[in-house]
């Protein structure tokens, strides 16, 4: 029974075909047998209304409008030929429901008028003799009803399949910028972990470097300091390697695990063991806070920590020999400062001016996002005298 209903909705012109049919065979039988007059003539245009009439009904769907004039010529050439309404007349409903449901606004109009006007101009063709003037006025109301709400069904199936199409299409579009928010979402995730992971990787490598380079050095004259080199190296691969555990949890599970195998998210008070370390690997750092020390929010703590390491590890990889770095934090009422100088020969020109090349320039492109994305500002670039500086300054409230 389904695949009946089924092939039913595929196929609905055989549907109306069918109907067609019937309405022709009942029209044009009741037609002829009930004549008055039983001409020759008068029976094929009584097949030729009836004809017509059904053609009305089969293609209605496939050519509304056409079918609409179809039907008002009909009608005028019964109302011209005196052949009284017969069974197909009821095509005339049919083809105003069709045409107010999903034909254009100008045959719907015609169709609501010329339905309105059928049942007066029929009963003035063929007035009923023995039914007086208010007898045909009532009657003439009482056949225009059946137009008028033929009309009405139509329209309000238009209106509910427009509601129901503007419904999908706002659907549509909604779930069209789901998915581009979603994207937008996707890839600011992956320059989130693609910073943490820079982060990470440079600075805790550029430390192994330097104190790998310092073991084979002094490996033979001085053991106990490539022992001592040795073990920050086995410190600074663990931390390491718990930043990166940490950061792939966070991209397995969406959440920040605490505790466990994974560490918390770094903020101000281990810029102080950062520099240490630093110091440790052979990088004198000058490192002062100024103001009232204070809780910070942790988007600001992080952006905080992540310039300040950078910026060291820029110091050990572009500054040369004998090069010695400040760190200043500074809190003010409304934000905090961070000011990162070194008196080292500074980076390359297109490192912090056009970002880089091969995977160089990245750590300065990091910070400008990191800083951006809490509504800050970030300055950097040579020093005067020489050496290179980096300054910011982190809002405490985010920009709107």
């Amino acid at each position: 029974m389904q695949r009946v209903y089924d092939f039913l909705r595929r196929h609905p012109t055989w549907v109306d075909g069918f109907w067609a049919v019937c309405l022709f065979g009942i029209s044009a039988l009741g037609g002829a047998v009930g004549s008055e007059t039983g001409g020759t003539q008068s029976r094929a245009a009584i097949v030729l209304v009836s004809l017509a009439l059904s053609l009305v009904i089969a293609l209605r769907r496939r050519v509304p409008e056409r079918m609409l004039v179809l039907a008002a010529v009909v009608g005028a050439a019964q109302l011209a030929l005196d052949v009284e309404p017969l069974p197909a007349n009821f095509a005339m409903l049919v083809i105003v429901y069709t045409v107010a449901a999903s034909g254009p606004r100008w045959a719907s109009r015609f169709a609501l008028i010329g339905g309105l006007c059928a049942a007066p101009l029929a009963q003035l063709r063929w007035p009923e003799k023995e039914t007086g003037t208010a007898g045909n006025l009532a009657l003439v109301v009482f056949l225009a009803v059946p137009f008028a709400l033929a009309w009405v069904l139509g329209d309000s199936l238009r209106t509910r399949r427009a509601y129901f199409a503007q419904l999908e299409e706002r659907a549509a579009r909604l779930e069209k910028e789901r998915e581009a928010q979603a994207k937008v979402a996707v890839a600011a995730e992956r320059a989130r972990i693609a910073r943490e992971l820079h982060d990470v990787v440079a600075h805790n490598v550029s430390v192994m470097v330097v104190q790998a380079d310092g073991a084979a050095y002094v490996l033979d004259s001085a053991p106990d300091q490539a022992r001592k080199a040795l073990e920050t190296i086995s410190g600074t691969g663990r931390q390491a390697l718990a930043e990166m555990r940490r950061l792939l949890g966070v991209l397995r599970t969406g959440e920040h695990k605490e505790g466990g195998e994974y560490v918390p998210q770094p903020d101000v008070e281990q810029i102080d063991d950062l520099v240490e370390k630093c110091r440790g690997a052979g990088l004198p750092v000058d490192f002062k806070i100024e103001g009232t020390p204070r809780p910070l929010p942790s988007g600001v703590e992080l952006t905080a920590y992540r310039i300040v390491q950078e910026a060291l590890t820029n110091t050990r990889k572009h500054g040369g020999p004998n090069t010695g770095a400040s760190v200043r934090l500074v809190y003010f009422d409304d934000g905090l400062g961070l000011l990162v100088e070194d008196d080292g020969k500074g980076a390359p020109h297109e490192l912090y001016e056009e970002g880089g090349a091969d995977g160089q320039g990245h750590g300065l492109i990091g910070m400008r996002e990191r800083v951006g994305m809490v509504g800050g500002t970030l300055d950097a670039g040579p020093r005067p005298g020489g050496g290179f500086r980096i300054s910011a300054l982190l809002p405490l409230k985010p920009a709107h």
